[in-house]
């Protein structure tokens, strides 16, 4: 287990922005009945597409989910559909349902909504503390520490002057955006938007990569897995995508997103994010993620199917 992290005065002024700008807004809720719930403050990932993001769907139904059930209870599994796609400039209302309410194990239902049509639909179960005397775990990557590697930023300063100028604009935007997450690529070493420009076809994807919130969050546990579920849904969708590298893709979104939480963490220490994507075919791709802590700890697993579409589609209603 990873020591107590104590904060450094430059640590609880950071901290404190940092907490405005995931905890106070992006991961916010108010609330607006019994287990209604409203959030007007989104986070618009950078590119062409204006659908709000969904691992901040997903952070926010967790949220709201958590906020109906016992301070000892804590998540361990959510399951996640991604119905329909939001817009960021509108508020989502959360409504729960409180389905199970056991002496160990507690299921809530959240849907999401916008303009009275469901955006996505969440099932997540909580548990109480449990002892057991069965215990085992893969063996994490090894892979050298965080401070051997260069994040985004500095990464994609090496590789600025060597990309097409409408990729130099996309980056110019990103970077002029506070991101609230800071992640340094270990496989492949350079950042997941680059990865068209400069990798090879594959049959077996995969991504390494260092990341952390910036500043401090604390130690708060369903926080932090609210925070985790926010970010592992930045990147894992683009992982199949990576075996055809130089394709271009016409739709690439989510269809749905599973977590299983196995061990307490926090995400303003680095983790290490290793993804995967066993098989693409059918218009779909199927993306694996596990987040392991410094000492080896796998903490978390993802899994993910995605719309990956190489063709445009006639428009119908649906965003499918």
């Amino acid at each position: 287990m990873a020591a107590m992290h104590s904060e450094s005065p430059e640590e609880k002024e950071n901290g404190g922005r940092l907490r405005n700008v995931l905890v106070d807004t992006v991961l916010d809720l108010e609330e607006l009945d019994v287990d209604l719930y409203r959030s007007s403050n989104h986070w618009k990932p950078f590119g062409r597409q204006q659908r709000l993001f969904g691992g901040q769907v997903v952070g926010q139904a967790l949220v709201a989910a958590g906020k109906t059930v016992s301070p000892d209870l804590h998540v361990h599994s959510l399951h996640a559909y991604f119905v329909k796609g939001g817009q960021h400039r509108k508020p989502m209302i959360y409504h729960v349902e409180r389905t199970r309410d056991g002496s160990s194990y507690a299921t809530r239902s959240v849907t999401a909504r916008q303009f009275g049509n469901a955006v996505l639909t969440m099932q997540a179960s909580f548990s109480r503390y449990e002892y057991s005397k069965f215990q085992h775990q893969y063996k994490m990557p090894d892979v050298p520490s965080p401070d051997n590697f260069l994040n985004e930023t500095e990464v994609t300063k090496l590789h600025f002057n060597k990309l097409p100028e409408n990729v130099q604009d996309f980056i110019r935007k990103r970077q002029a955006k506070e991101v609230p997450i800071e992640i340094k690529p270990v496989t492949p070493q350079i950042p997941v938007f680059l990865s068209r420009h400069s990798l090879e076809n594959t049959d077996e994807p995969r991504m390494v990569m260092w990341f952390r919130a910036r500043g401090t969050i604390g130690d708060d546990e369903n926080l932090n897995r609210c925070i985790a579920a926010y970010f592992s849904d930045m990147m894992l969708a683009s992982v199949s995508r990576m075996s055809r590298p130089k394709l271009e893709a016409s739709m690439i979104t989510s269809l749905d997103h599973s977590m299983w939480f196995h061990a307490p963490f926090r995400t303003d220490e680095w983790m290490l994010y290793e993804c995967e994507s066993p098989t693409t075919g059918g218009g779909r791709g199927f993306n694996l993620g596990r987040l392991w802590k410094q000492d080896g700890t796998l903490a978390v697993s993802v899994a993910q199917e995605s719309v990956l579409r190489s063709e445009p589609r006639i428009k119908q209603n649906s965003k499918l």
